[in-house]
């Protein structure tokens, strides 16, 4: 199935159903009086997270979704139907922007979450509701109202616990394929990485780990060149980066490293503050220059963060990065201070 992550949509709830206006009519009951009943509330739109989806690809064909409208009131006090709600099912990660003001409604994380994306027409009162000492056969009744329509934009986040940063061609789909069942695309030319990947690292049988492989990144991504920046926004959850630079590149690390640095930097939304860790692959193609290069790198950068050397292809080295990873990620969170806060004091004019 085609990978898409972004879509718009236009959803529309259903209408309440109108009132009824009735007058009790039965064989041997003179003027029985008003028994219209109320309509029915219309149905409601919800989008709910669904495990068993990972891609919007859905919603190509089906742009507009509608929920039920309420049945209309009956005769003998009868109230309408309500309308049926519509549940959605999208991918966990899904965020909700209201299209014409992007305002963001609502993110859908977890499996069996619900949003609410428009709300159902309230029901119109039938003639029964209307009857008093002074007003004995009302004729009036109220309509229902319409439902909620709105154009949505769903965009669809990865989440991943770490994810695969990089120039095309540097090892990140082989890295991938070594490490889990996925199955990205290899080849020798740039950009045969066309859509993000994940895939599930089993280490030990009480640990596992997500990772995200997206597009590889080249000089002048934030303005368009290349695949652009748009698929950046599946690291955005991830815990930690893997930043892979190629040892056998004509390009020095140290270049490879500011070019990234500089598309991130242009990207922002907090990427530069994650936490990353230096990946140097292809490690079987430069192993007498591997300690130069790393050398070399470390004079020109000021990188302070873990550097590994592996081979993708080979294999050298992954099941350390990976030990090490899930150590990271596993790790009990910092213990905290049993001391009882310290309290600011209550001014009036705060």
């Amino acid at each position: 199935m085609k990978f898409v992550d972004e879509v718009s949509i236009r959803v529309e709830a259903g209408a309440g159903g109108h009132g009824c206006v009735s007058f009790r009519r039965e064989k041997f009951i003179p003027k029985g009086g008003p028994d219209g009943g109320d309509g029915g509330d219309g149905g409601s739109v919800y989008l709910v997270a669904d495990h068993n989806r990972n891609t919007l690809a859905d919603f190509r064909y089906r742009r507009v979704l509608r929920a039920k409208r309420g049945g209309d009131g009956m005769g003998r006090n009868r109230k309408g139907p309500k309308g049926r709600d519509l549940l959605v099912p999208v991918p966990p990660g899904t965020r909700v922007f209201q299209e014409e003001t992007d305002e963001l409604l609502g993110e859908l994380l977890h499996a069996g979450e619900r949003l609410l994306v428009a709300r159902g027409g309230v029901h119109g009162l039938g003639n029964a509701r209307f009857k008093s000492s002074t007003n004995r056969a009302p004729r009036q009744y109220t309509q229902g109202t319409p439902g909620e329509c709105r154009t949505l934009r769903l965009e669809l986040v990865l989440l991943a616990d770490v994810g695969l940063l990089g120039l095309p061609n540097v090892g990140k789909s082989s890295f991938i394929r070594r490490v889990s069942s996925a199955r990205p695309k290899v080849a020798d030319y740039p950009f045969t990485t066309l859509h993000p990947n994940l895939g599930v690292v089993r280490i030990r049988r009480d640990r596992s780990l997500v990772i995200a492989d997206i597009p590889g990144l080249i000089a002048g991504a934030a303005q368009g060149a290349g695949l652009g920046l748009r698929f950046l926004k599946h690291l955005m959850r991830t815990h930690l980066l893997l930043h892979f630079l190629d040892l056998s590149s004509e390009q020095a690390l140290a270049e490879q490293f500011r070019i990234l640095e500089k598309e991130l930097a242009q990207y922002g939304r907090g990427l530069l503050d994650k936490e990353r860790w230096l990946v140097l692959n292809k490690r079987d193609l430069a192993a007498e220059t591997y300690a130069q290069q790393k050398a070399q790198f470390l004079r020109a950068t000021a990188w302070r963060g873990p550097v590994y050397g592996i081979s993708a292809w080979t294999g050298e080295g992954v099941p350390k990065l990976l030990h090490d990873l899930a150590d990271r990620l596993h790790a009990p969170p910092p213990a905290q201070s049993t001391e009882p806060a310290e309290e600011e004091a209550w001014h009036p004019l705060k």
